[in-house]
């Protein structure tokens, strides 16, 4: 999928720009040959013409001016010109463990926590969770996921993407993920701290979200002993994708690049 964003170029005008996420090793004067979907939106859809600007990144960081070369029946064929040196990260550091939620709910969960600047995602199997995925259909899912994330990088105007992982049991990532620097939290209903009094000692925090049918409480005990500490978002019981956004908006606020 591509979005137009506005965006400002190099003279300093805001101007809207058709940006693309590629796999493309990208450097300037590379040729790109889109196909499939891409190429179909930029020509069926946006009705782009040869000479006409887009913008491209493909995650290292940074993004390329490019201009449309040529257009055939199901190809496009761009060329980059200048490196831009333009950075949307912010400077807290989030891994999102995200306890495994039906269909779309995971999806706006993906989608929404690359918009709010989060570096990686684990989805995680747990106890109480209503999807099991492993083996291929886990597979198909996070590459699902990571065009989800290309999309709302478009979008949001990021250069950098978050790393996805294959779903993984609960214990299993606890058990090979020791506890380093970066500060752990839990969400957990009527936990005696507020996220606002979390102590965040670092730039870099583990946040951890149940599924719908959130966790239980061996799964509680067994985060606490590995270095989570329960947090609360207030009285109300939130659904799982309203959890993570919430907390995402909140961290960024408190300690990102919202505050």
């Amino acid at each position: 999928m591509l979005t137009v964003l506005n965006v400002n170029d190099s003279d300093g005008p805001l101007m809207s720009r058709t940006r693309l996420f590629t796999e493309s090793n990208l450097g300037p004067g590379a040729d790109i040959t889109l196909s499939g979907d891409a190429a179909r939106y930029l020509g069926r859809v946006l009705r782009l013409r040869p000479d006409d600007e887009v913008t491209v990144f493909n995650g290292d960081g940074g993004e390329y001016e490019a201009t449309v070369v040529s257009l055939a029946k199901s190809t496009v064929t761009l060329r980059t010109g200048n490196f831009i040196d333009r950075e949307a990260e912010s400077p807290l550091s989030i891994h999102l463990l995200q306890g495994l939620a039906r269909g779309e709910r995971m999806d706006l969960v993906v989608q929404k926590a690359t918009e709010l600047g989060v570096n990686h995602i684990t989805p995680l199997m747990t106890e109480y969770g209503m999807v099991r995925l492993d083996g291929q259909r886990a597979a198909k899912r996070t590459a699902h996921w990571r065009g989800v994330a290309a999309s709302a990088g478009e979008q949001c105007g990021r250069n950098r993407l978050p790393a996805i992982d294959q779903p993984i049991g609960f214990r299993e990532w606890l058990g090979g993920n020791p506890q380093q620097d970066a500060t752990r939290l839990i969400l957990r209903p009527g936990a005696d701290a507020s996220l606002a009094s979390a102590a965040i000692d670092s730039t870099s925090v583990v946040l951890l979200i149940g599924p719908e049918g959130g966790f239980s409480e061996a799964e509680y005990e067994l985060a606490e002993l590995t270095g989570f500490a329960a947090t609360g978002l207030g009285p109300r019981i939130l659904r799982a994708e309203t959890a993570a956004l919430a907390t995402l908006a909140a961290l960024q606020a408190l300690h990102g690049d919202m505050a």
